[in-house]
């Protein structure tokens, strides 16, 4: 093997990081470009994975109470306060990471919280590991290569004066208008219609994720210029824009709830992460303008690793089964009025769970 002459190596070394630089293998110019956002990343997904950590320990509490001759609530148990204590510190992480990457690419690394929860429960919850879990596993990592290798590279200090402008630049408030006129399209076969389709429900959750995440972003960065010595808290747009993050919030956990309460969660998961990335992207671009100067290469390259993402996602929780605890029914067979076959407690997920079956009015009328 030939030895590269002096220039050819000293380019080599200062391309890849190499000794020439003195400063060891992460000191190239593709480092320097990227530290800010590589924090961002690996605080991104350190986050998704501690929240799959959590999530597993929660349930692993909640089955282990179940079992229990006389249950205590589950509020009880040092468990699940600590699978408590990770959630909120995984949804911080998420937080803080949005001040240091941008939206495009920490929205898509919650596909490792799914990854984490599939191969996680493995060992926890002393599940059989699937081959679907195995392939959707490999789809997702590689997509998620995909989306932080071609990532937008745009500067992440944002300061409450450039937030000002992007709240009253017209690609925005046209955005703005659209999302409100679709938001009560949606909201009006929700309430009036009582429309309550997954994708309904999901599509709602999107658009004020969408408004959270632009409202988390500026957050965490005019924070994040205050701790390095530059104030931006002073501004009313840093308390404006913590009001939209706590409503935004507040309503999205809403919609997410009833529709995890009428549809499994292996259904609302891929569907939730899809809308909710897609929502994400969309709205980083619009607002912040991540992808201005990307080249089309690169563009299409990150969208081919959300699709990798999502496809990775579905995998996993395709024909994945629930567990439910069970649940015995009480025999009416003795109550007056009531038929042998029937129920005390009907589905757990009705709203008249633990009620009375009116099968008919005998009760009524003895009464």
């Amino acid at each position: 093997m030939g030895i590269l002459p002096v220039s050819e190596w000293a380019s080599w070394n200062t391309s890849f990081g190499g000794p020439a630089t003195g400063n060891g293998p992460l000191s190239g110019p593709w480092y320097s470009t990227h530290k800010t956002q590589l924090l961002g990343v690996l605080l991104a997904a350190a986050s998704n994975f501690l929240i799959s950590v959590s999530l597993n320990i929660q349930k692993c509490s909640h089955l282990r109470l179940a079992c229990q001759t006389e249950p205590k609530p589950y509020y009880t148990s040092k468990l699940w306060w600590c699978g408590i204590t990770l959630l909120g510190l995984g949804e911080m992480g998420n937080f803080i990471a949005y001040g240091f990457a941008p939206i495009a690419l920490v929205a898509p690394l919650g596909c490792v919280s799914v990854i984490g929860s599939a191969f996680i429960s493995v060992l926890i919850l002393k599940k059989t590991m699937r081959a679907a879990d195995i392939l959707g596993g490999t789809l997702t990592v590689t997509g998620t290569y995909l989306l932080v290798a071609f990532a937008p590279n745009v500067p992440q200090e944002l300061t409450a004066r450039q937030v000002q402008n992007y709240l009253v630049s017209w690609p925005f408030l046209v955005y703005s208008i659209l999302e409100i006129i679709i938001f009560c399209i949606l909201l009006y076969f929700y309430k009036r219609k009582s429309v309550k389709h997954i994708v309904v429900l999901l599509m709602m959750v999107a658009l004020l994720a969408s408004l959270t995440v632009i409202a988390v972003k500026a957050v965490a960065s005019m924070i994040t210029l205050s701790a390095k010595g530059n104030m931006q808290l002073t501004y009313a747009v840093f308390y404006i824009m913590i009001v939209l993050m706590a409503t935004s919030c507040v309503f999205q956990v809403k919609f997410l709830n009833q529709a995890i309460h009428l549809y499994e969660a292996t259904a609302v998961l891929p569907i939730n992460f899809v809308f909710f990335t897609t929502s994400a992207i969309i709205s980083g671009v619009i607002f912040y303008r991540e992808f201005q100067s990307a080249a089309f290469l690169s563009v299409f390259m990150f969208l081919f690793g959300c699709l990798l993402s999502f496809l990775g996602v579905f995998v996993i929780t395709r024909n994945k089964k629930e567990e439910r605890l069970q649940m015995p029914f009480i025999d009416c067979g003795l109550i007056p009025g009531k038929k042998l076959t029937g129920k005390i407690q009907p589905d757990s997920r009705s709203s008249r769970y633990g009620t009375l079956n009116n099968e008919d009015d005998s009760v009524k009328s003895q009464s």
